[in-house]
């Protein structure tokens, strides 16, 4: 008879939960068990078997496949010159244009022939047999130019008989045309010496180097005619 067990003192922790203990199962009996069963009935080791497909071709029936026949490309139909309308069309657009050329054109030739002044007429031509009209403003004479420093007036660029007398006539004057020439052209030198007979005896009256009426009468009232 066993005794009865000593009270214990109550404990105030958590509860206690029974602990489980695993163990590794032995699975060879069940993995020889499968195996049996596998060779039983035919499958594989992968548990899986192999079924044909309905319509699949057995292995080895590659060479006997065909390609299938190209797919027709569907055809757009052609709207060009073979339709009627298009020739209406063409031949519409064409009348069109000559139209439009043929109006320019004349739209041209109107604005051509329209005056310059909106408000005038274009004067009319006269006929090509009508004499012409003579002008009735009379036209004066033409008259000849006037030397400001008289008729017998002499300058650079003459020449003759004058220059002759006037070189001579210098040529008596001391020192005004000293060892000049007296060949009757109006030469720059001539021109500086009636320059300086000018200066000398002041005669204004005659522009500079020119031979008027003031120096000739200067020159002649000193140096008489037929005198060497």
């Amino acid at each position: 008879m066993s005794t009865p067990s000593e009270p214990r003192p109550p404990h105030d922790g958590p509860a206690l939960e029974p602990i489980r203990v695993l163990r590794p199962r032995r699975t060879d009996a069940l993995a020889e068990l499968m195996r049996e069963f596998r060779e039983d009935t035919g499958q594989d080791d992968s548990g899986y078997e192999s079924v044909a497909l309905p319509g699949r071709p057995p292995a080895g029936s590659e060479a006997l496949t065909r390609e299938l026949p190209p797919v027709a490309r569907a055809t757009r139909p052609r709207t060009d010159a073979a339709s009627p309308g298009a020739g209406l069309r063409r031949a519409a657009v064409a009348v069109a244009v000559l139209a439009a050329a043929v109006i320019g054109f004349g739209g041209a030739l109107l604005l051509r022939g329209e005056p310059d002044d909106a408000g005038a007429a274009p004067a009319p031509h006269p006929p090509r047999s009508a004499a012409p009209t003579p002008d009735p403003t009379p036209t004066p004479p033409a008259t000849a130019a006037v030397d400001p420093d008289g008729a017998g007036t002499l300058r650079e660029g003459a020449s003759g008989p004058e220059v002759t007398e006037l070189q001579q006539r210098l040529l008596r004057v001391p020192d005004v045309y000293r060892d000049g020439s007296t060949s009757g052209r109006y030469d720059p030198t001539l021109t500086a010496a009636v320059a300086r007979f000018q200066l000398w005896y002041g005669i204004r009256g005659d522009e500079t180097g020119v031979y008027g009426d003031d120096t000739r009468a200067a020159l002649e009232s000193r140096t008489p005619a037929g005198t060497g």
